[in-house]
């Protein structure tokens, strides 16, 4: 007698995905997508045992952790079936449709089930499931090829398509879409910006203490520029007329929008930016970020000032202070370079000379000396090196007549936590 096989019975997992798409924003939601599916369950007696909700968009292979979590317990027999609103909530590209028809034909994915569809592992329904999440993938593809057509005849129009620069207002009519209109309220603030830096040479760090701590300037979102939006703002070509679409392409086109500013300032403020880059990048001071400010713990910089000469040349002088990134009313004083030394050459009379964390070098250094004085000078007098003394005075001679580097990588190994406040050094010994 021939053994009866009794079917194995189905069971979903019902998986409800919201897409991001816009067409699709109409669509039904994920609540009204669970309630659906949970009737036809009830009409059609289909056993679900699990429920899973996911808002990504399935245009990119491999993005979604619900779905790829669905794959893996399909894998691991937990259940054989999926149900859900349509074909396209499960793939809208080929990578993900590969996977669920891999589980099919491997048996482990017995059916899904839509709305109004039903599809097996038999091959024409599988073949109907691929033909219908290829069209969905066409769909997406024609999408964005007509987005960005739709972009680039905008900018061919000398439209701007997307959130205003600051500065500008996007208008909010129907028949005036994509065109942009000037902020009163910020417009003027840009143009002062921009001034600022190509007569009076401000830095991008000195434009944006002075918005914030002088003008209390805030964005259409209610926040304080960044520092980084104050660059943007002085690199954007926009505030004169002309942008870029898209960005890096190339592709310039000229705007509608009325310009903020003339393209002359904007190339000056360019070239006074370039040249803060440049002395950014060349000029090192010897004793910025090694100390803390006394009264309110911020840094030290340090400022190069010039006096010019009756006889026509220039002096040189260099002043440190606190950089106030803690509190922008700090008293601190101002302190030239000459008379920080001093400070620090009483700091290295204190210090433990194991603290200059440099002893080693500074004995091979003194030996190296010696060398030099007994077969170039012909003398045969040493200085010793066996005295701390010794090792002291050359730190000291580092101090003030090494290069920046030197001074620098000496006060680095101190190991002491040095403080400036009104004109002098203290040190945690």
């Amino acid at each position: 007698m021939a053994k009866v096989t009794t079917p194995v019975r189905t069971r979903y997992c019902l998986y409800a995905r919201k897409s991001t798409e816009s067409e699709e924003r109409q669509v039904l939601s994920i609540d009204s997508q669970i309630k659906e599916m949970l009737q036809l369950a009830e009409r059609e007696d289909l056993e679900i045992v699990s429920m899973k909700r996911e808002s990504h968009s399935a245009k990119e292979t491999g993005q979604r952790p619900i779905f790829n979590e669905i794959v893996e317990e399909v894998r691991q027999e937990k259940y054989n079936g999926i149900l859900t609103w349509a074909p396209d909530r499960i793939s809208r590209n080929a990578g993900d449709l590969g996977k669920i028809v891999d589980l099919m034909d491997s048996g482990k994915l017995q059916e899904i089930r839509t709305h109004g569809q039903r599809f097996s592992n038999n091959p024409n329904e599988k073949f109907l499931l691929m033909i219908l999440g290829s069209q969905a993938k066409l769909e997406n593809d024609n999408r964005s090829i007509n987005v960005k057509r739709g972009l680039r005849t905008r900018a061919e129009m000398g439209l701007w398509a997307g959130t205003a620069p600051l500065g500008y207002l996007n208008q909010n009519r129907m028949d005036k879409k994509c065109q942009v209109i000037v902020d009163p309220l910020r417009a003027p603030v840009i143009k002062k910006m921009f001034e600022k830096v190509a007569y009076e040479q401000y830095s991008g760090r000195r434009i944006y203490n002075w918005l914030k701590f002088e003008l209390n300037f805030y964005t259409r979102g209610n926040k304080p520029l960044t520092l980084s939006g104050v660059y943007r703002i002085l690199e954007n070509p926009f505030y004169y007329g002309i942008f870029e679409r898209p960005r890096n392409s190339g592709n310039w086109y000229q705007g509608k929008h009325h310009p903020i500013i003339t393209q002359e300032l904007f190339e000056k403020a360019k070239a006074q930016l370039k040249r803060d880059q440049i002395v950014r990048e060349t000029k090192e001071f010897a004793f910025t970020k090694l100390f803390t400010c006394g009264y309110c713990g911020s840094g030290i910089s340090a400022e190069e000032k010039w006096k010019q000469l009756k006889s026509g040349g220039a002096n040189r002088y260099i002043y440190y202070s606190c950089a106030r990134s803690k509190d922008r009313n700090c008293k601190n004083k101002y302190i030239r370079e000459e008379d920080l030394i001093k400070e620090l050459l009483k700091i290295l009379d204190k210090v433990d000379i194991n603290e200059l964390g440099m002893r080693q070098r500074l004995e091979e250094e003194i030996a190296r000396f010696n060398i030099f004085q007994k077969s170039v000078l012909g003398i045969n007098k040493k200085i010793s090196n066996d005295k701390e003394t010794d090792i002291r005075n050359y730190a000291k001679y580092i101090l003030k007549e090494g290069s920046t580097v030197e001074k620098r990588e000496l006060l680095v190994n101190l190991r002491s936590r040095i403080t400036y406040k009104d004109k002098k050094l203290t040190a945690n010994i």
